[in-house]
This record gives C-alpha cells, structure tokens and sequence, in this order.
C-alpha cells in the first residue's frame, strides 16, 4: 500500500509559478512511475506529465510541454511538479498518482487506468 499526498497548490496570477509536491509513504517510491493529472470543474480528470521509476523517461501533455517539468527526489519519496508560466486555464486540482513499474513506454502512462494509487489533490488557482 502507498499513500500519496501533495502540497504546494495556492493562488497565483498569470504568468507565474508554482511547485507542487507529492510525498509517497513505503520503502519502495523508486520502484513506481509517477504522473500528474488535473481536474478542472466540470471537466474529466486529464493527464499533465509522468516520470518514469527511474527517472530517465518523461511525458508531457501538449498544453503543458515546455511550461512544466516533472522531477523525482528517491531519497525523499517525493515527485515534484514546476509549473512555470501559468495560464487561467491551469486551474483545477491537481492529482499525483503511482504505478508499479513495468517495460511499457512512458507515453502509455497518460492514461489514469494504468496508475495503482492516487492522492488527495492540491487547488491550483490561475487569476487573470
């Protein structure tokens, strides 16, 4: 079993930056594939990025490529998501989750169906 939780979401104006954090409970954070994924009232949930278990593969959605990065700390059980550049249309809470490793391409992990545990979620807020 792992517990995820994330901090770091808040209020702030267009254009800026945020930095969220997911901490995971266990032993074993570096043998999960974590990803992000947002929910937008109204909206379905929809994928943001992934990091593979070992830190060598990452996945972006387009909306996001380029304005975001996503980083793991293994020694700290924690997944890290920089958001720069931020746009009204950022605004949702915001999701970690994890998934036992596998040899499948990272891109496959855009898919919420292929993660294994999720966290409680962190309000981003986008003011224009």
């Amino acid at each position: 079993q792992v517990q995820l939780v994330e901090s770091g979401g808040g209020l702030v104006q267009a254009g800026g930056s945020l930095r969220l954090s997911c901490t995971a409970s266990g032993r074993t954070f570096s043998s999960y594939t974590m990803g992000w994924f947002r929910q937008a009232p109204g909206k379905e949930r929809e994928f943001v990025a992934a990091i593979s278990w070992s830190g060598g593969n990452t996945y972006y959605a387009d909306s996001v490529k380029g304005r975001f990065t996503i980083f793991r700390d293994d020694a700290k059980n924690t997944v890290y998501l920089q958001m720069n550049s931020l746009k009204p249309e950022d605004t949702a809470v915001y999701y970690c989750a994890a998934a036992m490793k596998s040899p499948i391409p990272i891109m496959l992990y855009r898919h919420a169906r292929r993660y294994d545990y999720w966290g409680q979620g962190t309000q981003v807020t986008v003011s224009s």
